[in-house]
């Protein structure tokens, strides 16, 4: 009963926060405090609203709006997922061999310094402009944070249930199954939130800076409204970016983090 009083109280907040900055917003977008340029800054919440609809209906220069979403989120999905994996692969090895975990936690350190955006100039000479150059530059934004939680959650495992495994048989990849990744769950749940958002931002920037006109996503399309000085059009793809997030971090993270860690008692 005090969890579901705690969960209304969270989503409560949540809600008249946003009304409150809807009601702001509503404000100075009526007040045209600058002037004429007042409604390509601050659009109306009706306008706003009126783009959304016309974003799905009507797309832009014939190309459905469900297009460009699709391809980001193939785009996304393919280097999500093969970063997740390779940083679990070297992780696991780094474990397993201590010469390979001092070379890969210096690569990490590293790496992880490097905007993926500094790199696109290096990525685009060497692969040219291609989808795979923003499934390189989202697998850059992944590995390295997802790399350095699941690192430093094996470096956090204590060392009586390391023992433990080892005197009941298990062994290199065994050892890592059985005792490093369970025990290390808090941390690789944390790795794939930071993950998520670094490659979600990576991607819309990416496409924005160098847009691919045979895979159009959603980072091509607020430049393209940008240009053609539909601001209303603009923010409203920007509250699709910002809706996908949150069906990301609230219907897919969030009962990650409640069927595991939560409930094994690693986290509140």
């Amino acid at each position: 009963m005090k969890k579901m009083q705690e969960k209304y109280k969270s989503i409560m907040i949540k809600v008249c926060f946003t009304v409150l900055v809807l009601i702001g917003w509503e404000i100075i977008a009526r007040a045209n405090l600058f002037g004429e340029r007042s409604r390509l800054v601050f659009p109306t919440i009706e306008e706003i609203g009126r783009a959304f609809v016309g974003n799905f209906t009507s797309g832009y220069a014939g190309v459905s709006f469900w297009i460009y979403i699709a391809n980001s989120m193939k785009l996304l999905l393919t280097g999500l997922l093969l970063g997740i994996a390779l940083a679990f692969v070297f992780s696991g090895l780094a474990m397993v061999s201590r010469i390979f975990f001092e070379i890969y936690n210096y690569v990490v350190a590293i790496c992880d310094l490097l905007p993926g955006v500094a790199l696109l100039p290096v990525v685009i000479v060497i692969f040219g402009i291609t989808p795979g150059v923003i499934v390189f530059l989202v697998v850059h934004a992944v590995i390295w944070p997802m790399s350095r939680n699941i690192l430093d959650g094996f470096m956090a495992v204590p060392k009586i249930y390391v023992e433990s495994g080892m005197n009941m048989g298990l062994s290199g990849i065994s050892l890592l199954l059985g005792v490093y990744i369970p025990a290390a769950t808090s941390y690789i749940v944390s790795g794939l939130k930071v993950g998520w958002a670094r490659a979600w931002r990576g991607l819309i920037s990416a496409e924005m800076i160098f847009g691919i006109a045979r895979s159009p996503g959603i980072g091509l399309y607020i430049n393209q409204m940008r240009t053609n000085m539909k601001n209303a059009e603009m923010y409203a793809t920007l509250l699709v970016i910002i809706m996908i997030g949150l069906i990301v971090q609230y219907g897919i993270l969030a009962p990650i983090e409640n069927y595991t860690v939560k409930r094994w008692g690693m986290s509140k």
